[in-house]
């Protein structure tokens, strides 16, 4: 993945461009917080918003978007279908509902947000379907791990072109990330900062203060410079637009080995062979 600026982009496996860098807006509330931050962001030259149907907040993602003086086709946006609405019809049915309250004609990504089990292979058909009928630019999956994406490969008819998974300092999960590169499915990072545990890493700081950058800079770098696509989430004006500082300094090969060997396999979200939601 060649890093340029806080818009490039990194090709799927169908050529659709994806910013590799992205504003991820878990648990901004909706409305006017969910509205300030997509702009702050967009301002800052983000080009790339996630969302989920459980964040409760795509209606002011979605006008977010629509208000900003941008073309849509500049703008890349991401939802997910909720593990309640799993199954070919409700899946279809939550994307439609989704779409009413983003105000959108299309999404440039779907997901199915968690391996329910039993019902996930059918949620994928639904996707596929809405790929077909050009809803949807590019599908996918999130917190799959390589069971789950080797169980779904043996129906599915279009291969996921990204998985968004639980990665950071302390959960790297080298051979899941290894694997959805060598299947070209782009991995993709959610809570890069550790929900802001990763400030208490106190190696990080004596690295950070190397680079004359703050932990979260560091971080986000090494996300993107092992090929992971990265959805640091805020609301704060001026955190979103430090996020994006990413492209003036470059981590050496040696500090970047040192970040990997702080993994713990510790999850701050749930096991996706065991969740209840």
């Amino acid at each position: 993945m060649k890093l340029t600026d806080k818009q490039g982009t990194v090709r799927l496996s169908n050529g659709v461009e994806m910013p590799y860098l992205g504003l991820g807006v878990f648990k901004s509330r909706d409305g006017q917080e969910v509205i300030d931050a997509v702009t702050y962001a967009l301002e800052a030259g983000y080009r790339h918003i996630d969302t989920a149907a459980v964040y409760n907040n795509e209606a002011g993602v979605g006008q977010a978007i629509r208000q900003y003086q941008l073309p849509r086709n500049e703008i890349f946006v991401t939802s997910k279908v909720w593990n309640s609405d799993q199954g070919y019809d409700s899946t279809i049915k939550a994307f439609n509902a989704s779409m009413e309250r983003l105000g959108l004609d299309y999404l440039d990504l779907y997901l199915v947000h968690w391996p329910v089990k039993g019902k996930y292979k059918e949620t994928y058909r639904a996707l596929e379907t809405l790929y077909e009928e050009g809803r949807v630019r590019a599908i996918g999956v999130s917190n799959f791990l390589a069971h789950h994406i080797d169980d779904l490969l043996e129906t599915a008819k279009v291969r996921p072109m990204v998985n968004q998974l639980e990665y950071h300092p302390r959960l790297t999960q080298p051979e899941l990330i290894q694997k959805c590169l060598d299947l070209n499915i782009r991995p993709e990072a959610w809570s890069p900062l550790m929900q802001g545990e990763v400030f208490d890493i106190h190696e990080l700081q004596k690295m950070a203060n190397k680079y004359d950058k703050n932990i979260a800079q560091l971080v986000l770098r090494w996300n993107l410079q092992h090929g992971i696509i990265t959805i640091p989430k805020s609301v704060n004006r001026q955190r979103i637009e430090s996020n994006a500082q990413l492209f003036d300094f470059e981590i050496s090969d040696e500090d970047m080995r040192i970040i990997d060997g702080l993994n713990r396999n510790e999850r701050i979200g749930a096991d996706p062979d065991n969740f209840n939601f």
